[in-house]
Parts: structure tokens; sequence; C-alpha cells
């Protein structure tokens, strides 16, 4: 039994992804966790790895406690400039112009549609849907790259379903230092108990739903108000172990091979049993 759960312990430690260390270049920006235009509301035990703010026209930040955030993230109750680059929200907002000045390669087509887009390697996508839903998980191909950059332009609003999941595959184990960024034309709302990676550049609300997590990034509102439920934020991404993106075939033959293990296992307990003794 011993080497039957060395087996299952191998096989989902290649599936493990933990989220922790800066990622996204947009200047002074980078060190938020949370930026919201109108102010931040939080509901609940929220937990941000990142300093959390208001603008200066709009500071009002609420529900910190019960919401935590960690050092060396800072809680700004008096709100941060929102002007020129070189100050968060200005830097956030020429990080979202130059995002949105980038060419799409979109893998041969001119747009992306909605729901479940599979695997995606780096690169640039535009979509063409009033609400860009994501549904099930979407896998970020990195190809061996501890520096790949996905760059996502859409123009009007982003959906996640609830429980969808954003996965990161394919990256040495370590630092990840490359670039997963969102800039969002309209709101943004992460279903609950979704799983997001990547910093949210948004001209309106940005909204986290109950048990909503987001990795690898931020949450950015340039005009409207961050809000939070019971949620984690963290700036940071750390490759636990080597992930790579499973072929459809390779499904298939995973729960073959397990069987074949077992088979295999009781086989040679059925044989020890039966051998002679010898005296």
């Amino acid at each position: 039994m011993g080497l039957f759960a060395l087996s299952l312990v191998s096989v989902f430690s290649l599936l493990t992804v933990a989220a922790r260390a800066d990622v996204v270049d947009i200047g002074t920006a980078g060190a938020f966790g949370v930026l919201g235009g109108a102010g931040v509301v939080n509901n609940g035990s929220s937990d941000i790895f990142g300093s959390v703010a208001g603008s200066i026209a709009t500071p009002v930040v609420t529900g910190f406690p019960p919401g935590t955030v960690t050092a060396p993230g800072v809680l700004y109750l008096e709100g941060v400039a929102n002007g020129d680059t070189g100050t968060p929200f200005g830097d956030a907002l020429a990080a979202y112009d130059n995002a949105e000045s980038l060419t799409p390669v979109n893998e041969g087509t001119d747009s992306l549609g909605t729901g479940d887009l599979g695997s995606l390697t780096p690169g640039v996508y535009t979509f063409n849907s009033a609400t860009v839903l994501l549904n099930g998980i979407l896998l970020l191909d990195a190809q061996g790259s501890d520096t790949a950059s996905w760059t996502f332009q859409i123009p009007f609003a982003l959906t996640t379903a609830g429980a969808s999941s954003i996965e990161l595959v394919d990256a040495p184990p370590g630092d990840f230092t490359g670039n997963i960024t969102w800039v969002v034309g309209s709101a943004a709302t992460l279903g609950d108990n979704s799983e997001f990676l990547g910093s949210i550049i948004s001209q309106a609300a940005v909204v986290l739903d109950d048990s909503a997590t987001l990795g690898c990034g931020r949450a950015i509102s340039l005009n409207a108000s961050v809000t939070l439920n019971t949620n984690t934020v963290d700036t940071g991404c750390v490759v636990s172990a080597v992930t790579s993106a499973p072929e459809p075939g390779t499904l298939l033959l995973f729960p073959c091979g397990l069987f074949a293990l077992v088979f295999l296992m009781f086989h040679a307990r059925a044989h020890r049993r039966s051998a002679p003794v010898l005296q």
C-alpha cells in the first residue's frame, strides 16, 4: 500500500501551485493588493498580502478589521495620490493605457469568445463580447518560462463563474516574475469561490464575491470602488512544483494506470500467500 500512496503523492504534487511574489510591473501601484479610486469596502475576514488604499479624492477604507493587511503591506486610511505617473493611480492608469495599445495575437484569430478558454500560451488576447464570462478552468501555459506574460484586453465587463479557476502550468518552481494583466473597460466581478490569477485594472467597480481568491496580482479600480467579501488577495506568485497541462489522452490513461498499479499490488500479495514455505 505504501507504493500506491507514494504514486498518488508523486502525481498530485505536479498539480500544486501557490501564490507569492510580485509579478506585475506597474510602477508604484505594484506594492498594492487593492486600490479603489472611490475607496475600498471589506466584508468579512479578508486577507490582503499587499497594501490597501483608496484615492486622496475618496480615501474611505472600511472593514479593516476584521480584514487584515499583512506586512510589509500598509493600510492607507487617508488615501494615495491619483495624479500623474509616479503615483499609484497614475502608474496604474499608464499600465492600463499601455496594455490597451498592444496588438493582440489571439493565436491567429481576431478575438476570443467567452466560456471555457482551455489553455493559452503567452501573448496578448482581446475579447469582443459585451460581458466576458469565464467558466471552468483556464490554463496559462508558461512553456517552461518563469517570465511569461499574458495581457487580456476586455472592452466591457468581466465576470468569472462560481468555482471557476485560472491555473499557471509548465512554469519552473520558484518565483514567477512574469505578468498576468487584465484591463477591463467596465466592471469586474469574481464569482463565489473562484480562483483568479493576475492583476485586474478596471475602469469601473471591482467586486470579489464570497471566498473568491486573487493571486499573482491585485484588484484595482481606477474610477470606482473595490468590494471584498472574505477574500484572499496576494500580489505574490511562487510555483511550488513543476506543473504541466495534461494532454486529453494523458487524463484518460491516469485512471488506467492506477487500476494497473492496484492490480499488480494485489497480484503480488496473492503470489506471496500461495508460495510454498521452504524449511
